[in-house]
């Protein structure tokens, strides 16, 4: 073999050493771009896993909180028409309790009674109804009997517009005690309110106490 085939020969094997090796890098280097190609992959597949499960909760949150305030819509609605239905019931033992004369002038009494203490004045002025104006006038003595002494209590000409009950005024008008039925009907709004809302039906109102003194 001559100096020159040596040479080619050893050229040639040094070629392929040097390609043996470049393709053995661009090996690696191909496993390592897909190695990280495929980590890449798999982080971004988690971030948008995430960022829909995080979406998905959101949207369930936001659905929950649409269906929870929608319900408190209904049960708000349930609620007044309970009171509703309670204040129509109210005012029809009213309406009955007023065909009671006898017992219905001692309510009467009553409330110009408690009135009276709240006012802490001798000289007021009730007034009540044309209906119920007529009453008193009848009663009006054993009315006043039943009255601390030092009262002085006379009953309006100008009759009121109310279901029933009186309006107790002092004689200058400073101080006025509601006692009509929609004035107490109001002072007692929150606590049917929250009856309903302890027993959630309408037969389970405590009523006595607008009707009492």
């Amino acid at each position: 073999m001559t100096q020159a085939d040596q040479l080619e020969n050893a050229i040639l094997a040094r070629a392929e050493r040097l390609a043996t090796e470049y393709r053995e890098r661009a090996q690696r280097a191909r496993d390592t771009i897909l190695r990280e190609a495929a980590e890449k992959l798999r982080l971004r597949e988690q971030r948008e896993e995430a960022i829909a499960k995080s979406l998905g909760e959101r949207a369930y949150r936001q659905q929950v909180q649409a269906e929870e305030l929608k319900l408190q819509s209904q049960l708000d609605l349930v609620r007044w028409n309970l009171v509703r239905d309670v204040e129509a019931r109210l005012a029809d033992q009213m309406r009955a309790h007023r065909e009671q004369s006898e017992a219905y002038v001692q309510t009467l009494t009553a409330f110009i009674a408690t009135a009276l203490a709240e006012i802490e004045r001798a000289e007021v002025e009730v007034r009540a109804n044309g209906a119920d104006l007529k009453l008193l006038k009848a009663h009006w003595a054993d009315i006043l009997a039943a009255l601390p002494d030092s009262t002085q209590a006379r009953l309006g000409e100008e009759p009121i517009e109310t279901l029933g009950g009186v309006l107790v005024a002092s004689n200058d008008g400073r101080i006025r005690v509601d006692n009509t039925f929609e004035g107490r009907l109001a002072r007692l709004r929150s606590r049917l309110q929250q009856v309903i809302l302890e027993r959630l039906v309408p037969s389970g109102f405590e009523t006595g106490s607008i009707f009492g003194g």
